[in-house]
């Protein structure tokens, strides 16, 4: 059992992984400055470098709606959101091939109410998160 566990683990880090690559802009992946007169010489400076070298798909706030903060923390609750379905319905598995064993049918029943919960959190997280990135980005 224990091995079949460091398996799914792996399963579901590689489609972490996989999610997280198919959900990457574009622009961000192999980002070339398209913007003109970037040829600032040995007088530009850092700041100039850095304007330079920027993407202008890239999001330069940091708050508020399109945001950095806002993208990175809507893709790890997406994946929380992931994992939480995979593992009610790995839950259900194992209730219905339980074969009425005592033990076997609480700690399945124990994995679909913990996913339940991680479901409910991330859901939960999701729209408290956006709620505050919201308030801070109308602030700011």
């Amino acid at each position: 059992m224990k091995a079949f566990i460091k398996k799914f683990a792996g399963v579901v880090a590689v489609l972490a992984l996989a999610v997280t690559m198919a959900f990457t802009p574009a622009g961000v992946v192999g980002a070339q400055s398209t913007s003109t007169g970037c040829d600032t010489g040995p007088t530009g400076g850092v700041a100039a470098g850095i304007d330079c070298s920027k993407n202008d798909n890239v999001p330069t706030t940091l708050f508020g709606s399109g945001s950095i903060f806002t993208t990175v923390v809507n893709i790890l609750l997406f994946i929380i959101g992931a994992i939480s379905v995979i593992m009610l319905i790995w839950g259900g598995i194992r209730y219905t091939t339980s074969g009425g064993s005592s033990s076997a049918v609480t700690s399945a029943k124990n994995t679909i109410m913990y996913a339940i919960i991680g479901l409910v959190v991330a859901f939960l997280a999701f729209a408290i998160v956006n709620w505050v990135l919201g308030e801070v980005g109308k602030a700011a």
